[in-house]
């Protein structure tokens, strides 16, 4: 009963959350007179309508300019500032501020694609005693594991909503006796989640940061376009970087795990690497920038660790 009121918990934070994305405000891609998405054709980003400072590319201003959207009233980048002009909660308290976060560190080091690694980074950081604590709750998991997969086995075919309330209990003595807190392991999750989504409204509607290079990436280019259009082909290091670390990141979360639920835990991981590896070719290079910085953390924190608990 208990598993039960944990996935309605889960459902209602995901649920919040996706409102919180939805109905606070979100970039608004660019349509030309036929109500098509514009997209710049030398980076095959979508161009995003309420930037938050003004381009300086040339070719980005004309794109403006011939959809008829005035950006003579808006700061330079190394301008900007996040209290003007409330556009909802989501915006306004998260992405506005990560991306002035972003262009300030940029301005100091001249350099936007470090920038969004260090202010990752930084981040991940703060949010550390949190991610800790899941991480923590992922070694204990790994310690019942053997328990766990004895309970699925005893009550393997007993159905009757009176032995599935039996099990329940016995899973939550299991949890109890090692303990487990059941949410504190979706905990990442949900940090993840709206983490990424505010590092890709934030470069979307942020020129300095598609506009510019970091190392031998155009930072607004997709991918796709930087391997089939402009022939650049260090992007399949982006995206094998992109897929190699997210993996390694999951199978550290994997490691030791057995039973039908590390099954199910596979086929997952599976799934979100396919999903993944689709969404890296088609996303701005600075996000997977962002992402591969983000999953190294994951990997480095999780190695911290193991090798605290073995001591």
């Amino acid at each position: 009963m208990k598993k039960k009121k944990f996935n309605i918990i889960v459902k209602k934070i995901t649920i919040s959350l996706l409102c919180i994305f939805l109905l606070s405000g979100c970039t608004k891609q660019l349509k030309d007179e036929n109500k098509q998405v514009v997209t710049n054709k030398e980076t095959g980003q979508s161009i995003t309508e309420n930037i938050i400072c003004k381009p300086t590319n040339k070719d980005v201003i004309k794109i403006y300019e011939k959809n008829k959207v005035d950006i003579s009233k808006l700061p330079s980048c190394d301008k900007f500032t996040p209290l003007k002009n409330y556009e909802g909660l989501w915006t306004s308290i998260f992405v506005k501020p990560l991306a002035w976060v972003i262009l300030q560190i940029g301005v100091l080091l001249n350099n936007y694609g470090l920038s969004i690694i260090i202010t990752c980074l930084l981040i991940r950081i703060i949010l550390m005693p949190i991610t800790q604590k899941t991480a923590m709750q992922s070694e204990l998991i790994k310690k019942a594991q053997p328990e766990l997969n004895k309970l699925e086995k005893k009550y393997q075919g007993k159905d009757s909503q009176e032995d599935q309330a039996k099990k329940a209990q016995e899973m939550m003595m299991i949890y109890q006796k090692y303990k487990i807190n059941p949410l504190s392991g979706c905990l990442l999750s949900f940090i993840q989640l709206p983490l990424l989504f505010g590092f890709l409204e934030a470069i979307n509607r942020t020129p300095a940061l598609f506009e510019n290079n970091f190392l031998v990436f155009q930072m607004g280019t997709t991918p796709w376009v930087g391997i089939i259009v402009n022939h650049n082909y260090w992007y399949i290091l982006l995206i094998v970087l992109i897929i190699g670390t997210t993996f390694i990141s999951f199978r550290k979360t994997m490691k030791d795990q057995s039973g039908p639920a590390a099954q199910q835990m596979k086929y997952t991981i599976y799934f979100m690497l396919a999903m993944i590896s689709v969404a890296s070719l088609t996303l701005p290079a600075a996000l997977g920038i962002y992402w591969i910085a983000s999953s190294l953390f994951t990997i480095f924190q999780n190695t911290y660790v193991e090798r605290k608990k073995q001591k």
